[in-house]
């Protein structure tokens, strides 16, 4: 217990301070985004993949920390992720190239010998379907960050209850970084993930959920994998349904997600995150909750049935007009990065 407290508050710490020293080299060298006509430096993501790879490979380097579980290999593929958001950032790259890429680590992570190759293969896909979810999320000023350590708090308790000592330390530490970043990234941001970060926060989320699962039933494990990310999933799903309605391609940016909509309802920036961070909160309970047995994998019908609710409600609120063609907090002209 010591060390997992010792190392949440020194990644908290370091990340809120490398990501403010971050800041000046970032603007200088353009590794920015435009956001609310101003840019906002891509620091962020840096110093939470770089602080979690340093506190949790000091920790096992000093022999402090509880057993690995396999986390190495998951450092170092999120590090490979990381690398990759970052070329996206710098060249925009496509979105299948960040997928493929994604694909390819997270098939060099999962453990088949639990899951066997079909549901593997399953989980493939899955980390990257919440890879680029939560990518997406990074375009409002504090929401990635605030729905990232919900999920790592959650991933974190599902691995505890396996008793899976090295991944919930992992989970943690990131957890603890994403917190760090929260303090310059709550509106208004001063510096934001970028894909660096949120896909690599995502992988690391996702990869270690799969671990936690692995084992169980596929369809409960569906059903507690979904929660824990019910957020990022009905924020993709909401993109995905108005894009195609709208018979716009899903590549294509506009203000289409989650926040946006909240915005247009009249709700500042903070308190769509916050509301946002709530929902991730009840659904990331309702998951760990369900895989400790706690409660039936029934109650988890409950979750997907409050995800759909939501997206048909908003998929309704109208953000295109004459007048106005996007939300109070994205300006004309459109600054959506990640779509």
């Amino acid at each position: 217990m010591l060390y997992g407290i010792t190392a949440a508050a020194t990644a908290l710490l370091l990340t809120a301070l490398l990501a403010a020293a971050l800041r000046t080299p970032a603007l200088r060298l353009r590794l920015v985004e435009r956001r609310r006509q101003r840019d906002v430096p891509l620091s962020g993501g840096v110093a939470v993949v770089l602080v979690t790879g340093l506190v949790v490979g000091a920790g096992e380097w000093l022999g402090v920390a509880p057993p690995a579980d396999g986390t190495g290999g998951v450092l170092v593929a999120a590090g490979a992720v990381a690398l990759l958001g970052l070329a996206g950032d710098v060249w925009r790259l496509r979105r299948r190239v960040l997928a493929a890429g994604t694909g390819v680590a997270a098939a060099c992570v999962v453990p088949y010998g639990e899951t066997g190759v079909g549901t593997g293969l399953l989980a493939v896909a899955w980390v990257v379907a919440v890879v680029s979810g939560f990518r997406g999320l990074d375009h409002a000023d504090g929401l990635a960050g605030t729905v990232g350590v919900v999920a790592a708090f959650g991933a974190a308790a599902c691995a505890a209850v396996e008793v899976m000592d090295g991944i919930a330390g992992l989970m943690s530490v990131l957890a603890a970084a994403l917190t760090g970043f929260l303090l310059h990234n709550w509106h208004p941001a001063r510096v934001a993930l970028g894909g660096c970060g949120s896909m690599s926060a995502g992988f690391m989320i996702a990869v270690g959920a799969v671990y936690a699962r692995a084992g169980s039933g596929v369809v409960e494990s569906a059903g507690v994998l979904f929660a824990l990310t019910a957020v990022v999933a009905a924020d993709a799903v909401l993109v995905l349904v108005v894009r195609r309605s709208a018979g716009r391609g899903v590549g294509r940016g506009g203000p289409d997600h989650l926040a946006h909509r909240l915005r247009r309802l009249g709700l500042t920036a903070p308190g769509a995150s916050l509301l946002l961070g709530i929902g991730a909160l009840s659904g990331m309970l309702a998951g760990v909750l369900a895989h400790a047995g706690h409660i039936g994998a029934g109650a988890l019908w409950w979750v997907a049935g409050g995800v759909l609710v939501v997206v048909f409600t908003l998929a309704r609120v109208p953000v295109h007009d004459a007048r106005r063609s996007v939300s109070p907090q994205v300006g004309v002209p459109l600054r959506v990065r990640n779509g």
